[in-house]
């Protein structure tokens, strides 16, 4: 049924006529300025404005015109979207490669609702799920739950990799204002070991409890750490192996880049900085500032406008952490990503096995982006036929390794020389001025002129576009309620 269907998609993405018409009006609408689109329509900045259970959307800002969203609109209606919608909130098994129904719209649902999967009305598992988190997490702040010693518990570790990090640590993060300070929150994701020294180092194992989060509780990484947090325990805690049950508990299902340096021919417009290093955890940031705001130029030296691309995105994470989150893109997706690999033969923070399972995954990866896995490989598998294009790796995605003895403060000099020194190479190439940032003055300066008339007691004079317009009335009229 799954290939019957996807084999019907495919066919009929062609017959699509608006795709046709959406490539013809981009061909109208590719040298239309925002600022002729703003002077041909003064109501733009309103009109073309959304909202929604408390969300306000403005979208003028786009280079479209209502030709573009009448096309639009054809263009969902004709790849069948609102049945697509449907059959996901009815508990249809739309994940067709893995046959499983796709139930975060589960987590959402009120108990009066009935999400069907296998002939089961999932709701109410959810809901006694998500009620026995509540319970729990109630006796952890009021004192009820204790330590293996009698101490309360004053340090939560969550232990994850990919969406059972990420998004507990958004959560985390994004609501720190309502939390109780007296508890300290700290996450563990990386099989990098100095990611678990760093996070425990100060605290009494009395007073942690760690909370283990895998759905299959067999991901080697969150397994790994999660081994670690108990050895580290029961040190703690003199050896009493009962003394687990009161400091851990799970959330789970199962009680699981060649850089090219210079000009993009390939027509690479990224490049993923992977530094297997959990203290290199935000030199991809920094490379973001190095690269993108010395060469993220439009003319070149002389003034004239550059024909080619210059100032590529650079973007990344450290370590197995990419692995789970945008690696699948990189091996799979429509996009040429060249990668820079950083890894060290010493890890500062030696723990068990975790240095040498960190640095294998550099190399295994740079090997499956390479080489990746053919047709003929996937079948020889077992792979029955309408699932081999699914599991088929493309290869020859461009990787760099760089590999260091130990990361101390003369391999960083290196490492941060070597890029701006391939920086300065580009800019050289695309004889452009790598050293001025006029890109950022304009924001600074423009805000300079918005932040009093966000403040002053009366009503301003506003002469910006109609949507700049719109959105300080709004949001002085939402600060006026507070």
């Amino acid at each position: 049924m799954a290939a019957r269907s996807g084999t019907t998609r495919k066919q009929s993405r062609g017959k699509r006529a608006v795709w046709r018409d959406l490539q013809d009006h981009y061909t109208t609408m590719q040298g239309v300025h925002l600022r002729k689109l703003f002077a041909d329509d003064p109501g733009r900045g309103e009109r073309m404005t959304t909202e929604a259970a408390g969300v306000y959307l403005d979208y003028s800002k786009n280079r479209i015109n209502d030709k573009t969203l009448k096309l639009l609109i054809e263009l969902a209606e004709q790849s069948g979207l609102r049945a697509r919608i449907d059959a996901m909130f009815r508990g249809e098994k739309i994940n067709a490669t893995e046959n499983r129904a796709v139930l975060h719209v589960a987590l959402r649902a009120p108990k009066c609702a009935s999400i069907i999967v296998d002939g089961k009305n999932v709701v109410p598992e959810v809901h006694a799920v998500l009620d026995r988190m509540a319970a729990f997490a109630k006796r952890i702040r009021s004192g009820q739950w204790k330590g293996h010693s009698g101490k309360l518990i004053r340090n939560i570790v969550n232990i994850g990799i990919g969406g059972s990090d990420l998004g507990p640590v958004m959560a985390y993060e994004a609501l720190k204002y309502y939390s109780d300070r007296a508890v300290t929150f700290r996450f563990v994701s990386n099989v990098d070991g100095t990611d678990f020294v760093e996070a425990t180092r100060d605290l009494d194992p009395a007073e942690t409890l760690f909370i283990v989060a895998s759905k299959t509780f067999t991901t080697l990484e969150t397994m790994t750490n999660a081994q670690s947090a108990r050895e580290w325990s029961l040190r703690g805690l003199g050896g009493d192996a009962k003394a687990v049950a009161k400091h851990f508990v799970a959330v789970s299902t199962n009680a699981e880049k060649v850089i090219e340096f210079g000009i993009d021919f390939f027509g690479a417009q990224t490049v993923a900085v992977l530094p297997y290093d959990q203290y290199l955890k935000r030199f991809p940031a920094y490379l973001q500032q190095l690269t993108m705001e010395s060469n993220g130029k439009r003319v070149t030296l002389d003034g004239a406008v550059v024909n080619c691309q210059t100032g590529p995105i650079y973007w990344g994470e450290p370590g197995t952490n990419g692995q789970h989150s945008f690696y699948q893109l990189i091996h799979q997706g429509t996009r040429l990503i060249p990668c820079d690999f950083i890894a060290f033969g010493q890890a500062l923070n030696t723990l068990g096995r975790h240095h040498d399972m960190l640095v294998a995954n550099v190399f295994a990866q740079t090997e499956a982006l390479a080489f990746g896995k053919t047709p003929e490989q996937v079948k020889a598998e077992g792979t029955p036929d309408w699932l081999v294009p699914h599991r088929v790796f493309e290869g020859n995605r461009p990787s760099n390794t760089i590999l260091m003895d130990r990361l101390t403060p003369a391999a960083l000099g290196k490492l941060v020389a070597l890029y701006e020194h391939c920086v300065f190479t580009q800019g050289v190439i695309w004889e452009i001025d790598s050293f001025d940032q006029w890109g950022v003055e304009l924001g600074k300066v423009l805000a300079q002129r918005i932040i009093p008339e966000l403040e002053t007691k009366t009503q301003p004079k506003l002469a910006h576009d109609s949507s700049t317009n719109n959105l300080i009335r709004r949001y002085r009229k939402l600060r006026s309620v507070t």
